[in-house]
């Protein structure tokens, strides 16, 4: 029956893609994971991560911000703890309704940050999510800011181990700046504003006022520094590790610059950072300032240090004169409202917007079909804005989609009824000319052509589906909004799988099948898995059992092999599968009806158990 076999290619080819998809990305990446988590924690035990000190740069002819490496640890002294390395030295708090931490006095550098609204765990009382990190500890993140003398100035450079001393006293808020002052001694005082607002931007003002003898050349720098590779995902579709809109967008994976050493940049009206999969570190020039970028990444010993730097165009402070550099800073989550979203009436400006950046929203890792992945955010989003729940969110938008997708779906599922219609005729062919396919194939399209029937309509339901479910599983992966968001009951977190498995009899057996080797991601079997894979045998029993047995076993086996693929995936994405799954059979039937073509699923439902109690 040509429908059906229409049918099951269609799904045959989602399978296909899901199939690939597992075995070349979602699998690899978890061993990959598993064996990065595995060498770092046997290297952290043979080789403790030395401390970190600051290593001055070159002259500026090198066109490169001081360099920030690990130190040589000859003196063998171990890593210590955040709280031991923030203790060590002189701070200044901050404190806004999202960031806690410090400022250290010694260096200037921000370098203590904790994200006060994320934790680790869905369980509110977990530890929030530590963006930055002291040197010393086993894995310093910080930024840093300062001047750079020109080439034949001699004068003192503040640096990593000069002690700045705080203007004043009081923690760093939204509504109270702080001023750090440091006297090189030489006739040269730096003196430096640092501001935050109530999400995830710092402003820096560096001002350096000249009383000595003769004039000064500066260029001012920022830096952001990371020292150890970090984990990462692993997934193909995320960009994690160094990026930066640079002359276009420049990404750079950990593995990558550790090949290149160091790539560099001038530009005008750019930015560059680190990325996590939620999280971001960025520097934000003036937008017309001249740039002279750099990634790159230093080898010492066993530790890798990562760094995006800038260096701007010289400031020459004259006797009696000051020079003032500004500088912006990002770290935090990637939310889109902040970050900002580029998309026509997204109203999501955010950062992007309010500072006029070149893309800043591309920090976000929205992919090649953005266009997609943007909308369909951006839908859920809205939906959330009304009902507070990314779960009902996704059953709404696809919904959405359905009617967006209903003039297309109904001429399909029509031509799919017309062409359960002609059966007889298409059986009576077969009989009339059994041993000449060619005049079968013959006579068949011209039946289809009488009856104005597109015998590959039967795959459109499934080609359309294809885009929108990758779509919704790039914003379920990646957009920080779907971490640690619940939906009702078990579901306490959208983004992950279904915590719920058959192979622990629902958490009475412990023991976690999901460990063994190769396959042991299929048998993370929930709940919700198993109402999608229910609704998806519903919609093959809608079409009459197919005369062919390979047709049938096809038929009968697909949905148990889609129950067990898709059972690892985000609970979001099951969900919407489902959900999916049942309006199609509603959908599907109501056109067989109004096409006068008779609705079999509950007469093939009752065929199948009556053959099994046979």
């Amino acid at each position: 029956m040509t429908d059906n076999r229409n049918t099951i290619l269609a799904v045959i080819l989602s399978g296909l893609v899901l199939i690939a998809w597992q075995y070349f990305y979602n699998v690899p990446a978890m061993e990959k994971q598993r064996a990065q988590q595995q060498a770092q924690a046997e290297l952290q035990k043979a080789n403790p991560q030395p401390t970190a000190s600051a290593t001055p740069g070159a002259t500026p002819q090198a066109g490169s911000a001081p360099t920030t490496a690990p130190g040589a640890n000859q003196q063998g002294q171990p890593t210590v703890s955040r709280d031991t390395a923030i203790a060590a030295g002189p701070r200044v708090k901050i404190d806004t309704p999202r960031l806690a931490g410090s400022i250290s006095l010694k260096g200037g550098r921000i370098d203590d940050l904790a994200l006060l609204q994320y934790r680790e765990t869905v369980d509110p009382k977990s530890p929030p999510i530590i963006l930055y990190s002291p040197s010393g500890t086993a894995e310093p993140y910080y930024a840093e800011f300062g001047w750079v003398a020109a080439t034949g100035v001699t004068s003192k450079m503040p640096d990593a181990q000069t002690v700045w001393q705080q203007d004043g006293s009081g923690s760093l808020t939204p509504a109270t700046p702080v001023v750090l002052k440091w006297d090189n001694g030489e006739g040269l005082t730096f003196r430096r504003t640092i501001s935050v607002d109530d999400h995830y931007l710092f402003t820096i003002k560096d001002d350096v006022s000249n009383v000595g003898n003769a004039p000064v050349t500066l260029y001012p720098f920022a830096l952001i520094s990371r020292h150890g590779t970090p984990q990462v995902s692993g997934y193909y579709i995320l960009h994690e590790g160094l990026i930066g809109y640079l002359d276009g967008l420049q990404e750079y994976a950990y593995k990558k610059i550790d090949e290149a050493k160091s790539v560099s940049f001038k530009v005008t009206n750019g930015w560059l950072g680190i990325t996590d999969k939620y999280w971001a570190s960025a520097l934000l020039p003036d937008t017309s300032a001249q740039l002279q970028a750099r990634f790159s990444s230093n080898l010492t010993g066993n530790v890798h240090t990562y760094q995006t730097d800038y260096l701007l165009d010289p400031v020459t402070v004259a006797i009696g004169g000051t020079g003032t550099a500004n500088a912006r800073l990002f770290a935090g989550a990637k939310e889109a409202g902040v970050v900002g979203i580029n998309f026509p009436l997204a109203g999501l400006g955010g950062y992007n917007k309010a500072l006029g950046l070149n893309k800043f929203d591309l920090l976000i890792d929205w992919g090649y079909f953005y266009f997609i992945t943007k909308p369909m955010f951006l839908g859920l989003d809205f939906f959330y804005r009304f009902f507070g729940n990314f779960g009902i969110s996704i059953l709404l938008v696809t919904v959405i989609v359905k009617l967006l997708f209903f003039p297309l779906a109904n001429k399909s599922y029509a031509s799919m009824a017309k062409m359960k219609s002609i059966q007889p005729q298409l059986q009576a062919l077969k009989e009339r000319y059994p041993d000449d396919k060619v005049k079968q194939q013959q006579e068949m399209m011209e039946i289809y052509r009488k009856e104005k029937i597109n015998p590959v309509a039967g795959c459109l339901p499934v080609v359309i589906q294809i885009p929108v479910f990758f779509s919704l599983y790039k914003v379920l992966f990646v957009t920080i909004e779907m971490r640690h968001a619940p939906f009702f009951g078990w579901i306490k977190d959208l983004s992950a799988p279904d915590p719920t498995n058959l192979f622990t009899l629902f958490g009475l057996i412990p023991f976690d099948p999901t460990t063994i080797p190769v396959f042991g991601h299929y048998l993370a079997l929930g709940i919700w898995p198993i109402i999608m894979g229910i609704t998806m045998w519903f919609q093959m029993k809608l079409n009459p059992t197919p005369p062919d047995p390979t047709q049938q076993i096809i038929f009968n086996w697909m949905p148990l092999i889609f129950t067990f693929m898709l059972a690892g995936f985000p609970a979001g994405l099951v969900i919407y599968w489902a959900w999916n799954n049942t309006l199609s059979v509603i959908q599907q039937s109501f056109i067989m009806r109004r096409n006068g073509v008779k609705v079999e699923l509950f007469d093939n439902l009752k065929a199948t158990f009556a053959k099994k109690a046979t």
